[in-house]
């Protein structure tokens, strides 16, 4: 789903962290909006138990992106089913053009295709996306099978906590 509304000025893509389930409700209110959005869309075959059909799902759940400028943000921020910017560095995250382009040249020539969550290693720098510490970043310095253990800089001591790997992602967005 995608507004084509063009806003002047310097408008730059950012990401949107939105509730489970709502990324196709969301990018529908922000063309209500007139903010322009991207929300990636992949075909997937479903079956059930008496018929097949190609639906269209989200393809990073959870995400949308949105073509603003700074002075949209608190609205874009305001809109039922977001959560919040994807942050970087304490800022909302900027995505580059060209990888919003690379994202719809790869839908529009594959079927099927499926966004996985990239492996973390020891030292990745990782940014907590749900729980208690969310939007903390840190690194890690331990994994298990389903946590990792993470260092969070604060108050001038490293405080360490073990969070489950479903509740972090890269910190690699800039």
């Amino acid at each position: 789903m995608r507004s084509e509304q063009k806003f002047p000025g310097n408008s730059k893509w950012f990401a949107v962290y939105t509730k489970p389930r709502w990324e196709k409700k969301v990018a529908g209110l922000f063309n209500n909006k007139g903010v322009e959005n991207y929300c990636p869309l992949t075909r997937v075959l479903k079956q059930w138990s008496d018929r097949k059909k190609i639906v269209l799902e989200p393809l990073i759940r959870s995400y949308v992106f949105v073509h603003i400028t700074d002075d949209q943000q608190a609205s874009v921020r305001n809109t039922p089913g977001v959560i919040n910017f994807v942050y970087w560095l304490g800022k909302p995250a900027v995505v580059k053009e060209e990888e919003i382009i690379r994202i719809k040249k790869f839908l529009n020539e594959y079927d099927n295709v499926k966004a996985e969550k990239a492996e973390v290693r020891l030292n990745d720098k990782v940014r907590i996306v749900k729980g208690p510490l969310m939007m903390e970043e840190g690194k890690i310095i331990g994994i298990k099978k389903h946590t990792v253990k993470l260092i969070l800089p604060g108050l001038g001591y490293n405080l360490i906590a073990e969070v489950s790997k479903d509740n972090i992602e890269l910190a690699s967005l800039k």
